[in-house]
């Protein structure tokens, strides 16, 4: 796997087990896919740039482009008109380009975003679009080329995991939201283009020594036991004449957010911190890491929680905690268990008094189960329905359940929950395997970590200079 854009789920050289992925794969992992039910955060249409240390992730990027927004003017999308937004080093980037990348974040956010909203989406879009013309422009120069098969193969990856290898529903789902599958490929050739341009240009000369990787692992080891917190963060820049501005947008962004907006489709859209790339992810970090005003908002914080927009310097922001776990220590939430679920239905309308005694009743009958061994039994004289899964992970329960499960002996039913539209269900815990304590990073996996941050902030600067180069014209 290529390492160059690996998401920055660790970039403090604390060890993250949950593994790591490319740009692409994060792509593949992005696709909406209607008929599942299931909406991973969309985070097409962004050129993957790769990120830099959560310590320096509020720092703005510097070179960033400012484009006013009377510059361009967008319609009703017209797949048949092809009119130039703008001209990169001789390159068109037309509306309809930026219209079906933006349908994309659209679809993510289930069509969510007001008028305004959509203007400032759109800006954000044209250039991440000039970003990724700039740097197929670039490997193009350095005599790097992408084939047309290569970028098929991936597309063709997407679906197989999305759409059950059926490339012609994919297109089908693009087309309807009001994409296409030539704009996904677009971003599928930026980042591979861009992948082997940094493997050419930058990889050979990032140098990391014994001597770091040891450091680092020492500090590790004596920071064990200690919190750590999984932030996600949208970076908002501000100078004193544009501060109450800033604030309002980033007063938008978050009443945007909790109606359910995807964190990672707005940080990748509006942050200006170098983590934008990853979604806002700063990683497993400790608050002594973060600006004091952060680390006291993240500290009363629990997880799933978002507090902004915070007033730092230079600007504000918007956090999101995550997780928190302490280093180096198994966490509770991965222990393996094995569950029985026990539930009854309510015939249809069932008032929500009869669902209560119904509830109750059931709730007494389960109390007279004595280990997993009776339950079916129980269950057969009550007329419930009984579902036995050995392999469910605490995490993944709803995080209620997750205390109430944690808390509970083998044998031991967890308190009744449910719906009238659902019925009533009880959980009892037939046997649990603990974590065992992580041992953290080996010494190749944490030079490996030091090597991609490096790397990420190479990125960050080289494509800072191809901003700079470039010959833009508008329209």
């Amino acid at each position: 796997m290529n390492r160059l854009c690996l998401a920055a789920e660790n970039r403090q050289a604390t060890w993250n087990s949950s593994g790591r992925s490319n740009g692409i794969d994060t792509t593949v992992k992005a696709i909406k896919h209607k008929f599942s039910g299931t909406c991973a955060a969309l985070v097409l249409g962004i050129a993957t740039v790769g990120a830099a240390n959560p310590a320096s992730a509020q720092v703005a990027q510097q070179g960033a482009l400012n484009i006013p927004e009377s510059v361009t003017i967008f319609g009703q999308r017209d797949p048949n008109l092809r009119r130039a937004t703008a001209v990169v080093n001789g390159d068109v980037i037309t509306g309809t380009d930026v219209d079906q990348r933006l349908a994309l974040i659209l679809a993510a956010n289930e069509g969510r975003v007001g008028e305004e909203e959509k203007k400032r989406l759109r800006l954000q879009v044209l250039r991440n679009l000039i970003d990724e013309t700039l740097q197929i422009q670039e490997a193009k120069a350095s005599d790097i080329e992408i084939l047309q098969a290569e970028v098929d193969q991936s597309y063709a990856r997407v679906a197989a995991q999305n759409f059950n290898q059926n490339t012609e529903a994919m297109n089908g789902y693009l087309e309807r939201i009001g994409s296409s599958p030539a704009s996904l490929k677009r971003q599928i050739e930026g980042e591979l283009a861009w992948q082997r341009l940094l493997s050419r240009n930058v990889s050979p000369f990032i140098n990391v020594s014994e001597e770091e990787v040891n450091e680092m692992l020492t500090r590790l080891k004596a920071a064990k036991g200690t919190d750590e917190y999984r932030i996600g963060e949208i970076y908002l820049a501000a100078t004193p004449e544009s501060q109450a501005q800033v604030f309002e947008n980033g007063r938008r962004i978050v009443d945007q957010l909790r109606q359910g907006g995807s964190f990672v489709a707005y940080a990748r859209q509006y942050s200006q911190a170098s983590t934008a790339a990853v979604g806002g992810d700063l990683g497993w970090i400790r608050l002594a890491q973060l600006p004091a005003e952060l680390a006291t908002a993240a500290r009363q914080m629990q997880a799933g929680q978002l507090i902004g927009p915070i007033e730092i310097a230079g600007g504000f922001s918007i956090i999101y905690l995550i997780d928190k776990r302490q280093v180096l220590m198994a966490d509770p939430r991965d222990a393996l268990l094995s569950l029985k679920q026990v539930s009854i239905d309510f015939a249809p309308g069932t008032t929500e008094a009869q669902a209560q005694a119904q509830a109750n009743a059931f709730a007494k009958a389960m109390e007279a189960a004595r280990g997993c061994g009776s339950v079916d039994a129980v269950a057969s004289q009550i007329g419930a329905q009984v579902v036995t899964n050995d392999q469910v992970r605490a995490r993944d329960l709803p995080g209620p359940l997750q205390n109430a499960v944690l808390t509970m002996s083998q044998g031991e039913t967890s308190p009744p929950f449910g719906s009238i539209e659902d019925g009533v269900r009880v959980l009892m815990l037939c046997g649990r395997d603990d974590p065992k304590v992580e041992g953290g990073p080996s010494f190749d996996q944490l030079m490996s970590q030091m090597e991609d941050d490096r790397i990420n902030k190479r990125a960050q600067m080289y494509l800072r200079d191809l901003r700079r180069d470039a010959i833009i014209d508008y329209d």
